[in-house]
């Protein structure tokens, strides 16, 4: 087996910058700076890491309890913080398995915080590089039933890739090894907000993974040929939100949907 990478501390990372705005633990000196930094000039952006974990529960929660989903392949798993896909998946029918997908080292050396399972389900890591889908597609083939529907989902991932056709059609090769019936959960942050466009301009300063924005129609655009179940692509915090006596939830430029595969 090979050597794992070595973490680099010395350079912000999103994943860990991502983990400190959701209360985690799983971040360096050099994260916190950054994520401060940004916090500071633009609180927006705290917002939309929470509405993203909170439609990331509320789109999981969905799939089990009102489509029957039982397995889900969540590429791009970052950091463990609280309420992750498979607490969620579990929490709804624990017979649930999930698969998480990551090559980054930090998230590597965390993946014991991802395998814990209800005992009727289970819960697995693999270490793949999301643009090599089929390695990745084959690892996966090992947990999960591929005859059978599959959530698939990717939370914040995409948007370190440019918004171009390359990273349309690497989405699209995950979804086509899907069976019918099976459903696609994305959302990504978007250029909705002016706050939001400055933040990613202060991020790509200092982070080691760019941020490229998409607008709400090209965040749709990954949904092409796909049934999205309602209501369509919206800001994260107004897919289907939860009963509140607060109110209307604010909209933040982080978008998302989830569709079926027909």
């Amino acid at each position: 087996m090979a050597a794992t990478p070595p973490i680099d501390t010395s350079v912000p990372h999103s994943a860990r910058v991502w983990n400190y705005w959701l209360e985690g633990k799983d971040n360096y000196p050099v994260d916190r700076e950054l994520g401060q930094q940004i916090a500071r000039a633009f609180p927006e952006i705290v917002e939309v890491a929470r509405a993203d974990r909170q439609f990331l529960v509320r789109s999981v929660t969905h799939l089990v309890e009102e489509e029957g989903v039982r397995q889900f392949l969540d590429i791009g798993t970052g950091l463990p913080t609280a309420n992750n896909t498979h607490e969620a998946a579990q929490a709804a029918a624990p017979e649930c398995k999930v698969v998480y997908v990551d090559n980054d080292p930090l998230v590597l050396t965390h993946a014991r915080a991802l395998l814990t399972s209800s005992p009727e389900g289970s819960t697995e890591y693999v270490d793949a590089d999301l643009t090599d889908p089929g390695p990745l597609l084959e690892q996966a083939r090992r947990y999960l039933d591929f005859s059978q529907p599959i959530g698939l989902t990717f939370m914040g991932t995409l948007g370190h890739f440019p918004a171009d056709e390359n990273t349309y059609a690497l989405a699209r090769a995950y979804v086509d090894a899907l069976p019918s019936g099976s459903f696609l959960a994305l959302c990504d942050s978007t250029s909705t907000s002016p706050q939001i466009i400055e933040a990613s301009k202060a991020w790509n300063e200092g982070a080691s993974q760019p941020i490229h924005l998409r607008t709400a129609e090209e965040i749709e655009r990954f949904f092409d040929g796909l049934e999205l179940l309602e209501p369509g692509v919206v800001s994260a915090s107004l897919w289907r939100p939860l009963p509140t006596e607060l109110g209307e939830p604010k909209e933040v430029a982080q978008y998302g949907g989830v569709a079926r595969k027909p």
